[in-house]
């Protein structure tokens, strides 16, 4: 085997062109995965942000891969896909209080989070309310006075 660029060893370059069809086996099974289908843009801004856009989702996948790989689990990107798809969250306000709530995680998206050292978060979760802004002084609430409901209050600012 012979190498045009000086720097490179063989074995290097091998490596090189493995990697380059590595890179080309993900970016076709990505486009199948995706359903992406040709895309007419009207601008080159477009463009460049389109090819952009390809080349960080094959980075991602490639970074997800390896992490899945170094703990033993190879899932198919059609089931992580699926799975992700399917994860979701809303806040939920109800007498006065908020929440979080999400969906269940799927196996693949359960692993694939572990591999990935991202922690799950609770399926349902309190929100605190807001901290007051600096320098403001919290309003009491409105209660009705004591005594007789027709006199008004001694003080009105009270």
């Amino acid at each position: 085997m012979q190498c045009a660029e000086a720097r490179i060893t063989p074995p290097q370059a091998m490596l090189r062109y493995r990697e380059l069809l590595a890179a080309e086996t993900l970016f076709r099974k990505t486009k199948g995965v995706l359903r992406t289908r040709p895309i007419d843009h009207l601008s080159d801004a477009a463009i460049r942000g389109h090819v952009f856009c390809a080349f960080l989702s094959l980075v991602l996948q490639k970074e997800l891969d390896e992490r899945c790989r170094a703990v033993g689990f190879t899932p198919e990107w059609g089931d992580v896909l699926r799975d992700l798809d399917r994860l979701q969250q809303v806040e939920v306000s109800q007498g006065g209080k908020t929440w979080k709530v999400r969906t269940e995680v799927g196996a693949t998206a359960s692993a694939l989070l572990r591999a990935c050292g991202i922690a799950i978060p609770p399926r349902i979760q309190g929100i605190p309310p807001p901290a007051p802004a600096p320098g403001m002084v919290p309003r009491a609430p409105n209660f009705p006075p004591f005594g007789n409901p027709n006199q008004p209050p001694a003080n009105p600012r009270c």
